[in-house]
């Protein structure tokens, strides 16, 4: 039951206020976020002062050259995300009536997810749910975190550094990253190679091979065998790490089962160590607030009933 102070406060609130205030955080500024709402700056300067009056709090620290949101408006930009995310779907959740199950499923998923397991799920609820439509969005993993946390998206396929109390998350399939190198490496063909062989070698990495990221187990994979400290290149995108292997900037990590098609295209050689190879989990990531609509609702239910039929072990690529 709410107290008379929240009822107060639910009344009071200008609902378009939460709209600009949205707007100019994510334009950077009153003046973007003007030009984008096709407001004059003075109408959104006062529109943020009404708001600031209503929740009475501070929102924006705004200074000369200097543009940041107060912890206060850090609370209601992220839960006004969630609103807007909600609003947005209530198209979709008021299809829940009709017997067809329609709807849009939104994906947001780390670079070059391979999964067969979840390709042959979303296959089949294709064939038997024809009329539900589909986006999938390529992003680095904590930004996946952050859009499923804001509602922004059904659901997530991506590492994840420590668990998160706020979703429900469970691990769809572990990988195993190897070393590799391209076409014009010394080492490539060579089948006599020693770890040793690697040490001071160029090598390119991955922006989340960071202390306490969720792929540092594959740094200390290059450390292993002492390529060069520095690499030659870093991505978050896993096609350009391969892209960089193989044109010749260094020696990379790259997921065993993903490589080995181009292994036996000639693209890519792999590299020792053979053993103890870094063992990364990719999960499936859910906000258990959203409110899901008949589509979403049919895909999670299929996504999780595979999960827990599918031992672990045959979820694991080796």
């Amino acid at each position: 039951m709410m107290r008379p102070y929240e009822e107060r406060f639910i009344w009071r609130l200008d609902w378009n206020l939460l709209r600009t205030f949205t707007a100019v955080v994510e334009q950077g500024g009153i003046t973007r976020a003007a030009e984008f709402l096709a407001l004059s700056q003075p109408t959104v300067s006062s529109a943020l002062k009404r708001l600031e009056d209503t929740v009475e709090k501070r929102l924006l620290d705004r200074r000369p050259g200097h543009f940041a949101l107060t912890p206060a408006g850090e609370t209601l930009y992220r839960e006004s995300c969630m609103l807007f995310g909600s609003i947005s779907r209530l198209p979709g959740l008021m299809a829940a009536a009709e017997s067809v199950v329609t709807g849009h499923i939104a994906i947001a998923m780390t670079s070059h997810v391979v999964c067969p397991h979840f390709d042959e799920a979303m296959s089949r609820f294709n064939r038997d749910y024809p009329e539900v439509t589909y986006s999938i969005s390529i992003t680095d993993s904590a930004d996946v975190v952050s859009r499923i946390r804001q509602n922004q998206a059904t659901l997530g396929l991506c590492l994840m550094r420590e668990d998160d109390p706020q979703l429900d998350n469970r691990i769809l399939f572990r990988e195993f990253f190897g070393l590799f190198c391209g076409p014009g490496h010394p080492l490539f063909g060579r089948k006599d190679i020693a770890p040793g062989d690697l040490s001071g070698q160029p090598s390119v990495s991955f922006q989340t091979e960071i202390e306490n990221g969720p792929l540092y187990l594959v740094r200390q994979l290059r450390e292993r065998v002492n390529l060069q400290a520095e690499p030659r290149g870093v991505s978050a995108n896993l096609p350009e790490v391969r892209r960089m292997i193989v044109n010749g900037l260094g020696i990379g990590a790259l997921p065993v089962h993903v490589a080995r098609r181009e292994v036996k295209s000639g693209l890519l050689w792999p590299l020792p160590p053979w053993e103890e190879l870094p063992a990364i989990d990719i999960h499936f990531v859910l906000n258990p607030r959203r409110s899901l609509n008949p589509a979403e609702t049919a895909f999670v239910t299929v996504m999780h009933e595979m999960i827990a039929a599918t031992p672990f072990e045959e979820r694991t690529y080796s």
